[in-house]
């Protein structure tokens, strides 16, 4: 996880609670049903007003009572009729949009300096209906390296370039920042993370602590000769919640200024939770916002790139990948040429798709964010999660795991499948993967 001192903690905007309407179907009568506003026997379906942290609970209950859900729809979505009943607009699965906490923030879809992850899934297990498919051997990670640097003995690396990512128009600024570690010992893997020392003190006068960021490139580097390490940073501006006055993140800044040539300490790697399968046959699901493309940069890379694959002759990827990608404006396309390039090359094996808020309407007619390519593809993609093979990695701003869970929740129970313990075990069995902040 990015660790953060308190002013920078203060960007983060809870999305607050969010309330669903279920529609179901078949639902035998009872003193439950008997007290909606929609008798079973006069509608054919009911509308469930559901709040977001008891949709599981809710589900199950549906299903013990027999019934189907058709849809889950964020409760904006029902349009007033003249009666003053309300309708959904459609029986499809579309899920919300997480854009109050985004906007506010001024981080929409970018987030902020690639964050990242120690973070563990709280695993306290309820019995429901899950499905064999989940039930995959979780790979051994024995051999991972990890803290071969730390805080009170960083590597002291070198900045070889830093570059812009975001074009003309966009929103921010994001750089693609490369360091040499040619003098060290520092070792990685894609998915790990690094940990950055910015120089000076804190507000107490103590030296800045570490801040984490993803690995945005392979094992083998930008240049894959084992020498360098490169990082997908966004500076960090907010409006402070109390005085109103901008705020840089303090370590997002450093190195978003910082010149060639110049020293930096670096620590770790840190991480496991992010790993790529070492199964070159495996289905690879990604769903990112903004800098949370870190990560699946470095994945894509030892998938495709032909010095990657030139380098690793025991990795020859051969399964299909599909990235989700959320972003504001199309000048915010990180790494476009890179992505849209593999995807020309290998459009059998590689799909992606992007969510740009400011640009693109979903189906309510408000903004597109990541939440809402999931719900138009939930069908699909929970037909590929349910696979052996599947992993799946989401990566970015917290918050975008609602409305990914609620378009699976609804993809899921019209094959009876409770999501939240299905996806308990994906997780038990190391094929979902989730570093948001």
């Amino acid at each position: 996880m990015y660790i953060e001192g308190a002013v920078e903690g203060a960007a983060k905007i809870e999305s607050g609670s969010r309330v669903f309407v279920y529609e179901v179907v078949g639902l035998r009568q009872s003193e439950e049903t008997d007290k909606t506003n929609y008798p079973i026997r006069n509608s054919g379906s009911v509308f469930i007003k559901v709040p977001y942290n008891r949709m599981n609970q809710e589900m199950r209950r549906i299903t013990r009572l027999g019934g189907t859900i058709v849809s889950i729809q964020p409760l904006n979505a029902l349009q007033p009729l003249n009666n003053g009943k309300g309708s959904l607009k459609s029986a499809s699965t579309e899920a919300i949009s997480n854009a109050t906490s985004e906007e506010t923030a001024n981080t929409e879809g970018n987030g902020k300096a690639t964050p990242v992850a120690e973070q563990q899934p709280k695993n306290k297990e309820t019995k429901g209906k899950t499905m064999t498919q989940a039930k995959a051997k979780k790979e051994s990670h024995a051999d991972v390296p990890v803290n071969i640097y730390r805080p009170n003995a960083p590597y002291i690396g070198k900045c070889i370039s830093n570059q812009e990512l975001v074009g003309e128009g966009g929103i921010g600024t994001v750089r693609h920042l490369k360091f040499d570690i040619s003098g060290g010992d520092l070792r990685y893997l894609e998915g790990q993370s690094i940990g950055i020392i910015p120089p000076g003190l804190d507000k107490n006068g103590k030296p800045e602590k570490l801040r984490l960021y993803s690995i945005a490139s392979t094992r083998h580097g930008d240049e894959v000769d084992d020498k360098t390490v490169s990082l997908c940073v966004r500076q960090l501006e907010y409006k402070h919640p109390e005085t109103g006055e901008t705020v840089y993140g303090v370590c997002s800044t450093y190195l978003c200024f910082l010149e060639p040539g110049a020293d930096v300490k670096i620590t770790g790697p840190v991480g496991k939770e992010m790993l790529l399968p070492s199964d070159p046959e495996a289905k690879v699901i990604m769903m990112a916002t903004g800098t949370g493309i870190a990560p699946m940069r470095a994945y894509l890379w030892r998938m495709f790139k032909d010095a990657e694959k030139a380098a690793n002759p025991e990795y020859q990827f051969k399964g299909f990948s599909w990235l989700i990608f959320g972003i504001p404006t199309t000048p915010n396309i990180l790494y476009k040429e890179e992505l849209e390039e593999m995807e020309k090359r290998y459009p059998e094996n590689f799909r992606l798709t992007y969510a740009i808020s400011r640009e693109q309407k979903n189906a309510q007619g408000g903004r597109m964010y990541i939440q809402d390519r999931v719900a138009e593809h939930a069908d699909e993609l929970w037909q590929l999660i349910k696979e052996e093979k599947t992993h799946t990695y989401i990566c970015g701003l917290r918050g975008m795991e609602d409305g990914i869970d609620a378009a699976l929740t609804a993809a899921a129970a019209k094959e009876g499948v409770t999501w939240s313990d299905y996806q308990k075990e994906i997780k038990k069995a190391g094929r979902w993967h989730v570093e948001t902040y």
